[in-house]
């Protein structure tokens, strides 16, 4: 079961892009790399063809993508987040930190989400995390990678669209 913090929440479209790319990787690109994996075997010594080894990386480069993706579609659930006045995945959220009034607006999710110039944080980065289940006016601290607390005010969030 998908927990609220692996939640990715896409578009239509997006979920359908991502979908045909997955299909083409698995198919035809991948079909493609192998057939010039194999001709470049067929050359001779492995040690010094650049083209194998150039191959193989990319091979290599694809099988990440592939896994990329397929972990983003296994959580991805199409729509929007519920706006029940709690933070989850896929919300829009303004924050200010603890003593100062510049507001800074992120994205809840995955960059796959996000157009361009939107920030956005991970569920699972530490303010993410910190954020979830938080309301509007809600104070919540955090621990930032260097060990520091950070407390933040919740200014506002809403489900995103984009």
């Amino acid at each position: 079961m998908t927990q609220e913090r692996d939640i990715i929440w896409l578009t239509q479209d997006a979920h359908d892009k991502f979908t045909a790319e997955l299909s083409d990787l698995k198919g035809p690109k991948r079909h493609e790399i192998v057939e010039r994996i194999s001709a470049a075997r067929d050359e001779g010594d492995l040690k010094e063809n650049g083209g194998y080894h150039a191959a193989r990386d990319e091979l290599g480069k694809l099988e990440f993508r592939i896994t990329q993706l397929t972990e983003m579609l296994r959580n991805a659930q199409v729509g929007q987040a519920d706006d029940d006045g709690t933070i989850s995945p896929g919300f829009l959220v303004s924050y200010k930190f603890a003593g100062d009034d510049d507001v800074e607006t992120f994205l809840l999710g995955a960059r796959e989400m996000a157009e361009d110039g939107l920030a956005v944080f991970s569920p699972q980065s530490p303010l993410g995390s910190a954020l979830i289940g938080a309301r509007v006016g809600d104070k919540v601290s955090y621990v930032a990678p260097n060990g520091k607390t950070i407390n933040v005010e919740v200014v506002d969030a809403k489900p995103y669209s984009s």
